[in-house]
């Protein structure tokens, strides 16, 4: 398994902490914010590469969250999750740049393959960007 960081931001304090668990013992690097707040300032400070973000949430809702991230740190990839069907706010958090938009709740490994194909587009994207510099700098003159 490529191992990448996630953040998970949700302010149901046992289901943030029971999935950091589960998929901390798949091998993969989890911290968890029990709100918009929070996470945006463990992003600020930290490498994250994936953040799987609650649509609802007190204070900073996620669709807020998630316009903030985008902002800051445009290559970090976000999958929404929400426990309350809104199609309005998948819409909008699709809009803003959101991998994916699932509904809690959630069996594993579906989490799983939605967070390894999300970081499979931010180190496509980290490629891209490195080869575009390469070339630039070859084209340079000296």
């Amino acid at each position: 398994m490529v191992l990448f960081t996630i953040l998970i931001v949700d302010d149901e304090d046992e289901f943030r902490d029971m999935t950091i668990k589960r998929l901390n013992k798949r091998g993969l690097q989890c911290e968890g914010a029990g709100n918009g707040e929070q996470a945006l300032e463990m992003i600020r400070t930290g490498d994250f590469d994936v953040v799987l973000l609650d649509v609802r949430m007190p204070g900073l809702d996620g669709v807020e969250v998630l316009r903030e991230i985008k902002r800051m740190k445009p290559l970090i990839e976000v999958v929404m999750l929400t426990g309350h069907a809104s199609v309005e706010s998948g819409i909008d958090g699709m809009k803003l740049g959101a991998f994916d938009y699932l509904m809690k709740p959630i069996e594993l490994d579906p989490l799983l393959e939605k967070l390894k194909g999300a970081y499979e587009k931010k180190r496509a994207q980290q490629e891209k960007i490195e080869m575009a510099q390469i070339r630039r700098d070859m084209v340079r003159p000296s």
